[in-house]
Order: structure tokens, then C-alpha cells, then sequence
């Protein structure tokens, strides 16, 4: 009934009968050899994880620095409800952060790179991670299901900050995969934030301001380029002051609409399409609506064009509008098809035709200060509206978090005061599970297919 056997005289024997005899019978059942080999390798592999977690866990309490990795700048705060922590992206933006916080409560920990993509990677295979083993080291939490110790968290306030650009948004997915799958305590109980540095800055005169993104740069420009400007429709109406704010707005968001779809059509036509009703989904079912639609079309495309430049046709073949001319011996063609006609986009600008029309649908003027611009449709009058709100202003755009002085980025995005943070939260579950799977997981089909379904929806694509 021993586990072991310990006798000096009959171990020696025992030992070479059985290793005789088993190297016998793993040479004639070499299938079966495999897996237990494996099974070795896999157990020697898990003993190795474990020892590494322990490793990455074994510090003695708050104020022992010792065991804290070289690139955390640690903050003095030891109440961890009060201490924060930012999650760097690059050694250049680390530099500036550290200069720039809060010594007292803020700690700062950089990171080089991408990190491992965790929902790929064997446990031990992320613990011998560089970057992993500095990050749960700097988190004293541990990991694992054996060591991880929500109690033994350092910072109550987690928050990741990486560049306004694509290669940041990978990195903020791969951390965020990461806390999902390894330390989903820090998720559940609120300690994991998003930053939201500024991509643009600003300046007219002696005034600055930072802005989020394109959306809040579009907001800041639409209130300088309606200063002091006024839109004279056909008949002599005029609209100025907030009215024309909340028009530009309405502008605004008819081009949002119309942009996914000028990877297929020029801009401008699909303005006049929507304009002349040709963009409606409602025309599917109607030959003669849809012929009648794709024959205004052309009247409104003739009457943008100079008279020795017009003849346009419209035609209405099946769950089609084709618009076309000969110019100079060469024909141009246009043509609005049955997926265009059902997309998402052509059913919102459906909706908000009346009014665009109103608008529009003769012409207008927008005049502001010494220069004034035609308004053929939505797109002209943003674009103006956009052009005269860039005069005066110098705008920079921040590739990285590390051209930002410190000054810059304690007023942007450390000062608790001023900041904007997200905080992170899972509602769904299961739809969390699907996307993380889906997204970062080991098989590609699900991945394509998302890819395929999603592609026309993007805004921002780096290539």
C-alpha cells in the first residue's frame, strides 16, 4: 500500500525489471507511447506554469518594492481604492506620462509593443511572456484559478491608454482580451477603464482646445464655420445663428450616410440620387416610379453641368437605375444597383428626404463674411461650412501619445478633473464570449465570415 518504494536493497531490482519491461512494451505499442509522453510533456508544462505564477505572485506586501518590475514608476498612494494605473502604449509616450502625472496617486507602466494575444497562447507560453509577467507582476493580483486574488490588487483603477490610431486600438483589444480571459474579477468589479487622449489640437488666437476624435473635430468646426455666416435658400430664405447649426447637422449626417457608399459611386451623384429620390428602396417595387426617378436623376445632374457637358440619360432596367452620357466620344456610366437601392443607408436617407429636399433640391447659397459658395446638396454645404471654420486655426494631429508634451498630457488625459474615461464593463456575457472567440480565437472561418459581413461598415481602415 506504499506510494513509494524506499528500501536501498529491493528498489535497484524493481527499478530495472520495470524499466525494462515498460521500454519493452511502449516500443511495441508506439501509438499509445505518444500520448503518454504527451501527457508528460503536457504535466511538466502545467508544473512550469504554476511554478511561474507563483513566482510572479510571491511579494510580501504593499510597500516591498523590490520585487516590482524596472519600468513601473510606482505612485506613493498605498490605498490601493485611491491609486490608479496606467497602462502605457510605448516607452516615448511612458516617458512624457511619467513626467506628466500625479506622483502621489497615479503610477505609470509602459509597455514595447503588442502584447501576446492570450486567447491563442498555452498558459504557461503567456507566463514566460515578457510583457505579460510585468503587467500581472505590477497588477499583485497573481493568476491562475489557484493564485489569482482580487483582494491583492494594487490599483483600483486600471486604465489603458494607447495612440488614437489602428495599431493603439489593436493593442487596447489585446489587453482587453487579456483581462478578459485572465482576470475577469478586475472587469466585474469595475477597475478597468479605457483613456480617451485627444487626437487634434486645436488653436485660434490665443484660444486651444483638444478634441477626441473626427466627430468632436467636425462639432468644433461646424460652430466656428457657422459664425457669422448665413444660407440664402431659393425664394430668399435665410438661415443663420442656431438654425444653421442644426442644418449643418442635418448635412452632416446625410454625408455620414452617403460616404460607405461612394466606394461604389462618385459622391456627388449619389447626393443628386438622393436628392431626386432615386436612393429609396421603395423603387424596387415600382418600374415606373424607379424610371421616373432615374429620369429626374439626370435633370438634376444636367443642370449641374455646363451646357455643352450635359446629356445625361436615365434608364430603369430590373432592380437597377443607369445613368449615362457620351463626353468627348467617351461614355460614362453610373449605375445604382439592387444592394445600394436595399442597403442600411438608403432607407435612413429615405426617411430624411423631406427635409433634405426642402433644402436643397434648387439650390442654395452660403455666404460667410468676404467669400460665398453654390450649395448644390449636403455634401457642398459641409465642405463649405468645414473650409471657412479652418481659417484662422492651426490644427495638429497627434500621431502618439509621445508627441504630446507632459504639460499636454496631464491636461488632456491624466487630470482627473478634466479627463473622459470608459469604463469597462460586460452587460452580455455570451456576446462578449462570441467576439472575443470570434476575434481573436484559432479558427479563421468564423473570422472571415465576420470580415466579409462587415467590411463595406468601414470607416477607418489602414492599409
Amino acid at each position: 500500500t506504499k506510494d513509494k518504494l524506499v528500501s536501498s536493497e529491493v528498489r535497484p531490482v524493481v527499478e530495472n525489471i520495470v524499466n525494462d519491461k515498460l521500454a519493452q512494451w511502449l516500443e511495441e505499442h508506439p501509438q499509445d507511447a505518444r500520448k503518454i509522453v504527451g501527457k508528460v510533456v503536457e504535466a511538466a508544462s502545467a508544473r512550469e506554469a504554476a511554478r511561474k505564477a507563483r513566482e510572479l505572485t510571491r511579494r510580501k506586501g504593499a510597500l516591498d518594492i523590490s520585487s516590482l518590475p524596472g519600468k513601473l514608476a510606482d505612485c506613493q498612494e498605498r490605498d490601493a481604492s485611491k491609486a490608479e494605473l496606467f497602462i502605457v502604449e510605448g516607452d516615448s509616450a511612458g516617458g512624457s506620462a511619467k513626467q506628466g502625472r500625479e506622483r502621489g496617486f497615479q503610477a505609470i507602466l509602459p509597455l514595447r509593443g503588442k502584447i501576446l494575444n492570450v486567447e491563442r497562447a498555452r498558459f504557461d507560453k503567456m507566463l514566460s511572456s515578457q510583457e505579460i509577467g510585468t503587467l500581472i507582476t505590477a497588477m499583485g493580483t497573481g493568476i491562475g484559478r489557484d493564485d489569482f486574488n482580487i483582494e491583492k490588487a494594487r490599483y483600483h483603477k486600471i486604465i489603458i491608454m494607447t495612440d488614437a490610431d489602428v495599431d493603439g486600438a489593436h493593442i487596447r483589444t489585446l489587453l482587453l482580451t487579456f483581462f478578459y480571459r485572465q482576470m475577469p474579477e478586475l472587469i466585474e468589479r469595475g477597475y478597468l477603464y479605457i483613456a480617451q487622449p485627444p487626437l487634434y489640437r486645436a488653436k485660434r488666437g490665443n484660444s486651444v482646445q483638444y478634441l477626441k476624435g473626427d466627430r468632436e473635430m467636425e462639432q468644433y468646426l461646424t460652430a466656428q464655420g457657422t459664425e457669422e455666416a448665413v444660407l440664402t435658400l431659393t425664394g430668399g430664405v435665410q438661415v443663420a445663428g442656431p438654425d444653421l447649426v442644426r442644418v449643418v447637422e442635418l448635412a452632416r449626417k446625410a454625408k455620414s450616410l452617403l460616404e460607405p457608399l461612394s466606394l461604389k459611386l462618385p459622391i456627388s451623384v449619389l447626393e443628386q440620387a438622393t436628392l431626386a429620390g432615386a436612393l429609396n428602396p421603395a423603387l424596387l417595387d415600382d418600374d415606373a416610379k424607379r424610371l421616373e426617378a432615374a429620369e429626374t436623376l439626370a435633370t438634376h445632374l444636367d443642370s449641374l453641368e455646363e451646357d455643352y457637358d450635359r446629356g445625361w440619360h436615365g434608364e430603369a432596367p430590373q432592380d437597377e437605375i443607369v445613368l449615362w452620357r457620351m463626353l468627348r466620344g467617351v461614355e460614362q456610366r453610373h449605375v445604382i444597383d439592387g444592394n445600394i437601392l436595399r442597403s442600411v443607408e438608403a432607407r435612413a436617407l429615405a426617411g430624411i428626404l423631406g427635409e433634405l429636399r426642402e433644402l436643397f433640391e434648387k439650390g442654395a447659397e452660403f455666404v460667410a463674411k468676404d467669400k460665398s459658395w453654390k450649395i448644390n446638396g449636403p455634401v457642398d454645404l459641409v465642405n463649405a461650412v468645414m473650409e471657412f471654420g479652418r481659417r484662422g486655426i492651426s490644427v495638429q494631429r497627434y500621431k502618439g501619445l509621445g508627441e504630446m508634451n507632459p504639460d499636454q498630457l496631464w491636461e488632456t488625459t491624466l487630470d482627473p478633473n478634466v479627463r473622459s474615461l470608459l469604463q469597462v464593463k460586460v452587460n452580455h456575457a455570451d456576446e462578449a464570449e462570441e467576439v472575443f472567440s470570434t476575434l481573436m480565437g484559432d479558427v479563421v472561418e468564423p473570422r472571415r465570415d465576420f470580415i466579409q459581413s462587415n467590411a463595406l461598415k468601414v470607416a477607418n481602415l489602414d492599409v
